[in-house]
């Protein structure tokens, strides 16, 4: 717990000195008392001292020191939502997505996560959304409607292409994206992206380097093969990332065992049966350039409980929340307390 006017807490020797003064007149009382001769009537009129009429004073005691913990505002470390971040969710969409290694699909068991995530990531958090194969496609741009990402989800099969897996290729449209996102931004920290064909788009992209991402963006990248078509190698992908300061999280779903069956064309011959082995390695070496983490999901439940664990973190940053009320609360409570004991526990004469 930390305080934001702790010199407001000195407040606190106050109850030291009510309680040092308390003792002394205590004492002086004690030694000025006046003999009283007739000890049994003295008995009849005067009730027992008792530990008991100590609580109300104590009490009244203990709310002071919270109302003044209170005066020093305090505060305690927890995660709190950044309400400019963006999270641009990247979905690989090819043919092997429809292998069966992983129940339903790979693609059903990768929208259901995502249904997740969308569940668990702050409300007012900007969520984007890419599909990509062969090439990529900005199926949402960021946007706080997460109703409206999740309808983009379910439609996915839309965004199907047939035509291989461009990781690269889709890391810069998740990069670009992102960019678009900070440029269109004009409270968000770090550098705003400037049009790429300018002069100081490409000097920025050569010189900035930063040692730690500033996560006011970050990728959500899955996919469950090797790159074989694109543009850009998927390091080269990464670099972009990485230049960008966009830290990228990488999920590798499937086994190795995960297969596709393909008709055989022109009538030449059975269905073709074709492996789709996903690729840990380079998604791990992505995560580890950009500064994000790597998950290996073989089965729907470990793709679910990554995905519901960035939910649970990305749009989030270290902060502090102010707890005033509590002590506030806790003093009232006090006062109140003390206030009723010390009409019951009152000493009355008969």
């Amino acid at each position: 717990m930390s305080f934001e006017h702790p010199i407001f807490l000195l407040s606190l020797l106050l109850i030291g000195v009510a309680v040092g003064v308390w003792v002394l007149a205590e004492r002086r009382r004690m030694r000025y008392a006046v003999r009283f001769t007739n000890l049994d009537v003295l008995a009849s009129i005067v009730p027992a001292r008792s530990w008991l009429r100590y609580v109300p004073p104590v009490l009244f005691l203990l709310a002071l020191s919270a109302l003044f913990v209170a005066s020093a505002r305090p505060q305690v470390s927890r995660t709190v939502t950044n309400e400019r971040a963006t999270v641009i969710l990247v979905l690989d969409t090819s043919r092997s997505m429809q292998s069966q290694d992983v129940k339903p699909t790979r693609l059903g068991a990768a929208q259901a996560a995502v249904h997740l995530f969308l569940d668990r990531v702050p409300k007012r958090l900007r969520v984007g959304l890419i599909a990509f194969a062969g090439e990529a496609q900005v199926a949402t741009p960021p946007t706080s409607d997460h109703q409206l990402v999740a309808q983009a989800v379910d439609d996915i099969g839309n965004y199907v292409i047939y035509g291989g897996t461009a990781i690269g290729d889709a890391l810069q449209a998740a990069v670009e994206l992102g960019k678009r996102a900070l440029a269109q931004n004009p409270n968000a920290r770090g550098p705003v992206a400037a049009p790429a064909s300018s002069a100081y788009a490409r000097t920025l992209a050569a010189s900035a380097t930063p040692k730690e991402p500033q996560k006011l963006v970050s990728i959500l990248f899955l996919s469950d093969g090797a790159q074989t078509r694109g543009v850009l190698q998927p390091l080269e992908g990464a670099q972009l990332a990485k230049d960008a300061g966009i830290p990228v999280y990488t999920v590798a779903l499937g086994t190795a065992s995960g297969v596709v069956t393909r008709d055989g064309f022109f009538g030449g011959g059975g269905p073709e049966v074709i492996p789709v082995p996903p690729d840990p390695t380079t998604l791990r070496q992505i995560a580890d350039i950009t500064g994000g983490k790597f998950t290996a999901a073989r089965d729907a439940d470990t793709l679910q409980a990554a995905y519901e664990k960035l939910g649970s973190s990305l749009g989030r940053e270290p902060g502090k929340s102010e707890v005033t009320f509590i002590f506030v609360g806790i003093a009232a409570v006090l006062l109140v307390v003390a206030g009723m004991l010390a009409v019951v526990l009152s000493p009355r004469l008969p």
